[in-house]
């Protein structure tokens, strides 16, 4: 698959008291990016959420801010899915304003059996996602 890019215009909900996007509300925005890869993909986010026999939690999240961003920024986020073993992988996010980098950041997840919460092999429909 190649790059996703998800675009996304910043709300007054998501800065902090000195009108900044918070930290912690861009690694909301971001998750939201993955899932509109999952539905890029055709996946039903309700049963892919609620799946029996399969989650996908992050087990690492970091962020980096280069600029800050504001109310009515209008942002694109470039996702792009690496594996890291046939268990886990990155979701890497570049947040651009304006052709600008203004934040990057990556979740890592891996595959677990919801029930057991042992670990489990990648699905193939999600490997479609790796850019390798």
């Amino acid at each position: 698959m190649s790059n996703f890019i998800y675009s996304r215009k910043i709300h007054f909900a998501d800065t902090d008291s000195a009108g900044v996007v918070y930290f912690s509300n861009l690694l909301s925005i971001c998750h939201e990016a993955y899932e509109e890869v999952l539905l890029s993909l055709g996946i039903n986010l309700s049963n892919f959420f609620t799946d029996k026999q399969l989650a996908i939690p992050i087990i690492h999240a970091e962020i980096d801010f280069f600029k800050p961003l504001f109310c009515g920024d209008l942002i694109n986020i470039q996702c792009q899915v690496n594996p890291i073993s046939d268990k886990v992988f990155d979701v890497n996010y570049l947040v651009e304003k304006d052709k600008n980098l203004i934040a990057k950041a990556v979740t890592r997840h891996i595959c677990i059996n919801p029930e057991t919460r042992e670990s489990q092999f990648i699905p193939s429909y999600l490997k479609t996602l790796f850019n390798e």
